[in-house]
């Protein structure tokens, strides 16, 4: 089996999509970037500014990939509003400053909403970069056919772009890891949940307990841990194979 054809499998992207009325547009280009996270759209950019005709194929939706959607920037900007809320409700330094707490109250999905503007303005930015470069963004998913095609398909499975490049460059990022050896774990996003599921619970959980020690884990954890620790909640217990 030749190896475009078993990296096809691996191949993701969904960005600009393709109007009701052009069903199956063709494109040629210089370069095709399978993804538009970190490594995607900074290449495609790069790329186009060496001056490349680029086309960048994200089927997210949005821009920016695992970091700027569902990792590095909400899980800071939750734990910087946790470490506020934890700050205020143990009093740390304000009294011998002068300054006397009162009751304060959590709003998560206040916490939320704001953790969603941050991330929305930055994906919105890179949408912005890729006009400003002349990056065409196509919406869907990428699956490298042959040596130097992609094709794109909607959630439905149905072709809705071709690609033709020279060149092919694979940045479908990563994806949440199942449990080895654990069958027919039903992973809800409520109970139990993978690090992007823990980015957006409805209420602070009285227990959190985690496996694997990924970036965006121990962050998610501490926020949780600081909430839980100002509320009077439950602790946070971790469990690691590796600490990554």
């Amino acid at each position: 089996m030749p190896m475009w054809s078993s990296l096809a499998r691996t191949g993701g992207s969904r960005y600009v999509a393709a109007s009701a009325a052009v069903r199956h547009a063709s494109h040629t280009a210089d370069l095709v970037v399978i993804g538009g996270g970190p490594a995607g759209y900074v290449g495609s950019i790069k790329a186009a500014q060496l001056g490349m005709k680029v086309v960048n194929i994200e089927r997210r939706g949005t821009l920016g990939g695992t970091c700027l959607n569902v990792g590095c920037i909400p899980s800071k900007a939750l734990l910087h509003a946790s470490e506020m809320y934890y700050s205020v409700t143990q009093g740390k330094g304000m009294a011998k400053n002068g300054i006397t707490v009162g009751k304060v109250d959590l709003d998560i999905t206040k916490m939320m909403d704001t953790k969603a503007k941050s991330v929305s303005g930055l994906t919105t930015g890179i949408k912005g970069l890729f006009k400003k470069n002349k990056v065409t963004g196509l919406d869907g998913h990428g699956t490298i056919t042959g040596p130097n095609k992609v094709q794109v398909t909607d959630e439905k499975g149905a072709v809705i772009h071709e690609v033709e490049a020279k060149n092919i460059m694979i940045a479908v990022g990563s994806e949440p890891s199942p449990l080895p050896g654990v069958k027919d774990l039903v992973v809800d996003e409520k109970i139990i949940v993978t690090s992007t599921g823990a980015l957006s619970l409805a209420k602070v959980p009285k227990k959190n307990d985690r496996y694997r020690g990924g970036c965006h884990w121990a962050r998610a954890g501490q926020c949780v841990g600081q909430i839980g620790r100002g509320s009077k909640g439950g602790g946070v217990h971790g469990y690691f194979d590796a600490i990554r």
